[in-house]
This record gives structure tokens, sequence and C-alpha cells, in this order.
């Protein structure tokens, strides 16, 4: 059996599984998360035309000064970019974990974001 180099090559063949399942289009963009060590990223994308609609991370000014734990931050994130797709017009997204577990900071995102009114 062949085994993965890293752990990041893992996330990445787990990534690349997922998006086999997983599109985007005009009417269902596709939220995809990304999770480094201490910040998180979230994307409204739409792979048909290859744009961002709506985009937030923790690195962002109005977030940076927070001083909670990171499952807050993300929490905070999943607002933010909840916020600006509903104000760039998407109302339902498809979620992509991109290849994360539904666990922890990922999964605050997630709620948070459905908490502020986008449908997944």
């Amino acid at each position: 059996m062949t085994q993965v180099a890293s752990r990041g090559a893992a996330r990445q063949k787990r990534h690349t599984r997922i998006r086999l399942h997983l599109e985007g289009g005009p009417a269902r963009p596709r939220l995809a998360v990304f999770r480094s060590l201490n910040h998180i990223y979230a994307q409204v994308i739409d792979d048909e035309s290859g744009k961002t609609l709506a985009a937030a991370s923790s690195l962002e000014k109005e977030l940076r000064s927070g001083t909670g734990t990171k499952t807050q931050e993300a929490a905070a994130v999943g607002q933010l970019v909840a916020s600006r797709a509903k104000t760039a017009g998407v109302e339902r997204v498809v979620f992509d974990r991109a290849g994360y577990r539904y666990h922890g900071r990922v999964k605050s995102l997630a709620e948070a974001a459905r908490e502020a009114g986008l449908d997944f």
C-alpha cells in the first residue's frame, strides 16, 4: 500500500477526491474553507466563471483585534463571509471543507455562516 508523504499531502488528496463530487455554479456557489495553523480563510466561489464572489479571513482589520480563541475567530469569519455573500446576492451555497474534518474551527465557521443566513 502506498503512503502519502505528509499530512498536507494527505489533506490535498482528500480535497481532490471531495472536489470530484462537489461543484459550485451560479445558482449554488461553493463556500471553500482553508485552515492554516493560526488563521482561517473562507471564499464563496462560482466555479463555472472562476470568480470569487465573497471572501473573508481572520487576517482582516476588523477581526484582527479579537482576543478570542481560534474557534471564536472562525465563527466571526463565518458571519462576515455570509454577510458579504448576501450582499453579493448569494443565498445558497455548497460547503467545501477542503479535506479537513467537520470539527472545531471548520464546524464553527459553517455554523456561524448558517446562522447568518446562508443555506447549505
